[in-house]
């Protein structure tokens, strides 16, 4: 089976490579990028780009155990009709990802799916900083990653001892940053805003200091971490510091944190609560410089879905966004457009850095790579409905707005997986 995209402008980081050419696929690899005239299928990708599939190394599907937020299958619609070809799916799921039979699970259930499906694994059993997971076995079963994400490892003899095992089986660490004692049951960040609302608010430092815990023990024994969604200026000068002193941090930030400041919630809107909190302009300022100097390494959703219910009641709900089906776009609005980052260097942090992070096969259009491919139109706008998003949850913050960057087509092992109608 042969698809050729015709005529598309073809961006590639991982080769250097943006050019008007044609791509050729056949039994799900690239067989060549030029200029080609026949296949079993086509495409025309004339005003359109063609990068490697977006690699979300944060998302959380839900699944097993809260599927009526999301599963595995509808999670995987919303990547792809995101442009998003392999995600990395979060352990704090109900059972919790600590254990090889919950990481089979995953994997098989994802065999179908629109996206690939990579699994971070619970460092902690339970997520309770109480007793370690068995590494090796989370490995053997199939885990690329290790996380507590949505809880830091308060132990840090265990986290200690997984960051240094960890590289040497082929796990990436990936690190929830914050203090919480010193966020004390916040919900929102800590400032003008929540003393406007009456409401207790999560102080900066929350993430500050636990970013700077991460980072020290990875140079005190020349480990890697990866520190996730960064949404604070001091996080960013600390992780911009470690680099320079040849740490070995990586880092990601969220399209929101970019995007959006706590001023958002004013109104007093759920969609708009996500730990970490929106922070003031000065720290998403902070963010965009990040992304622009390399010190921020990636862009990934930290996809969050929730029910109506669940974020009905601004006070009490739950923390979290969803963001696979706008990432693209929002980055193309709020990063390419004003002139920020190039699209080549929004499609690095998108795609090529965090494949290479997580060391997986994807992010690249060389010979012999899986077809996995986005194409999209770069100033195609469109106004984000929620009613016609293809997760489950609807609790998008960029709901309601205009953004440019329409995904156009996904293909997945050469298979095309969405088209916009």
């Amino acid at each position: 089976m042969s698809l050729l995209i015709k005529n598309a402008r073809i961006i590639d980081p991982s080769q250097y490579l943006d050019k008007t050419a044609d791509i050729y696929i056949e039994d799900g690899k690239i067989a060549g990028i030029g200029y080609y005239t026949g296949a079993d299928k086509m495409i025309d990708g004339s005003g359109l780009v063609a990068a490697p599939g977006l690699v979300d190394m944060h998302v959380h599907l839900r699944d097993p155990g809260q599927t009526y937020k999301e599963d595995i299958i509808s999670g995987c619609k919303a990547a792809a009709a995101g442009g998003v070809t392999s995600l990395l799916a979060m352990p704090n799921t109900d059972p919790t990802v600590d254990n090889a039979d919950t990481v089979e699970y995953i994997i098989n259930k994802s065999k179908n799916a629109d996206a690939k499906v990579y699994v971070a694994a619970s460092i902690t059993k339970g997520l309770k900083s109480e007793e370690p997971t068995d590494l090796k076995e989370l490995k053997e079963a199939g885990a690329v990653a290790l996380s507590d994400d949505g809880r830091p490892v308060e132990n840090t003899k265990i986290l200690i001892d997984a960051m240094k095992k960890a590289p040497e089986i082929g796990l990436k660490i990936t690190a929830h940053c914050e203090s919480l004692p010193i966020a004390n049951g916040g919900i929102i960040n800590e400032g003008e805003i929540s003393r406007k609302l009456g409401v207790v608010g999560i102080p900066a430092s929350a993430e500050d200091c636990g970013a700077q815990r991460e980072i020290a023990y990875a140079e005190a024994f020349n480990v890697p971490v990866h520190i996730c969604h960064v949404s604070t200026k001091n996080s960013v000068a600390m992780i911009r510091d470690a680099k320079k002193r040849g740490v070995k941090v990586t880092c990601e930030t969220a399209p929101h944190y970019f995007s959006f400041t706590e001023q958002e919630l004013l109104r007093r809107d759920a969609d708009f609560r996500m730990n970490p909190p929106l922070r003031r302009e000065d720290d998403r300022k902070a963010i965009i410089e990040g992304l622009r100097d390399g010190t921020i390494d990636a862009v990934a959703t930290d996809h969050a879905p929730h029910s109506p219910e669940e974020k009905d009641d601004f006070e009490s709900a739950m923390n979290g966004s969803i963001g696979m089906e706008t990432s693209l776009s929002a980055g193309i609005t709020n990063l390419v457009k004003p002139g920020f980052l190039s699209i080549s260097d929004l499609i690095r942090k998108m795609s090529c850095n965090p494949a290479n992070i997580l060391n997986i096969k994807a992010g690249t259009l060389v010979d012999g790579a899986a077809a996995d491919i986005v194409l999209f139109n770069m100033n195609e706008s469109y106004f984000v409905d929620v009613s016609k998003l293809h997760g489950k949850s609807k609790n998008c913050p960029f709901k309601g707005r205009e953004l440019f960057g329409k995904v156009k087509y996904t293909i997945l092992n050469g298979e095309i997986v969405y088209k916009d109608r």
